[in-house]
């Protein structure tokens, strides 16, 4: 983890999901033991959070904000796999892959997020099944999206693939949330893993057909139909 700023107690631990998740299965002393050290951290947009490659006994619950999920090639060209928005559990993963994180995880705005120590959870998850599995389910929620992703970069061309990127932010992250597509246009290609000059000439594209409006850096979508009919022709 980068530099963060260290804070008290920013949640109630009881008002946490992944605590109501957890008190129909777990004890008091077991929920004690996995909460006593729960870290609360908060992350300024950009700020990493967690490093490809980088050995970590953490999993993370997101309260607030949103951050995506990178992957670096041996080229050092970065790729999104996706992006979250809270509340989510995040790092997950390091629960199956030996400690080891598989992705990057950068705020792209600024979060509020509470860690918790693999061990622990892992421990009191080997005497419950159900629990473990509810955990899973969520895990491959965020790994559905990529591999989703994915399909789109193989089948489609670039306005497909920005429409679909388009679409999947507006379901998925910024509806109904104080933020507007605050993904930058370098991130958009990165997403869509094509050049920032392609999004710009899509994005403008849209633009004069009125499909999405600029406010700023800021995208917003004016004809959701028109994007899905685009996504669908690819």
């Amino acid at each position: 983890m980068d530099s963060v700023s260290k804070t008290p107690k920013m949640f109630d631990c009881n008002n946490c999901f992944l605590n109501r998740l957890g008190i129909m299965s777990l004890s008091d002393a077991e929920r004690g033991k996995i909460c006593e050290k729960a870290t609360q951290l908060h992350f300024k947009k950009g700020e990493s959070i967690l490093k490809q490659g980088a050995t970590s006994t953490s999993i993370g619950f997101l309260h607030k904000g949103i951050v995506k999920f990178t992957y670096e090639k041996d080229t050092k060209k970065s790729y999104i796999m996706t992006v979250v928005s809270g509340p989510k559990l995040i790092g997950q993963a390091n629960l199956f892959f030996k400690e080891r994180n598989i992705f990057s995880i950068i705020g792209v705005e600024d979060c509020d997020i509470c860690f918790l120590d693999s061990r622990d959870v892992m421990s009191v998850l080997e005497n419950h099944g159900k629990l473990l599995l509810a955990l899973v389910e969520r895990s491959s929620d965020m790994f559905q999206s990529s591999i989703f992703n994915f399909i789109s970069l193989a089948h489609n061309h670039v306005y497909g693939r920005i429409a679909d990127i388009l679409i999947f932010l507006w379901e998925n992250v910024y509806r109904d949330s104080e933020y507007h597509f605050t993904l930058t246009r370098k991130e958009i290609a990165e997403f869509a893993a094509c050049s920032h000059e392609n999004v710009i000439t899509v994005l403008s594209s849209y633009n004069k057909e009125g499909l999405i409006a600029f406010e700023g850096r800021k995208i917003i979508i004016r004809d959701m139909e028109k994007l899905k009919e685009i996504s669908k022709k690819g």
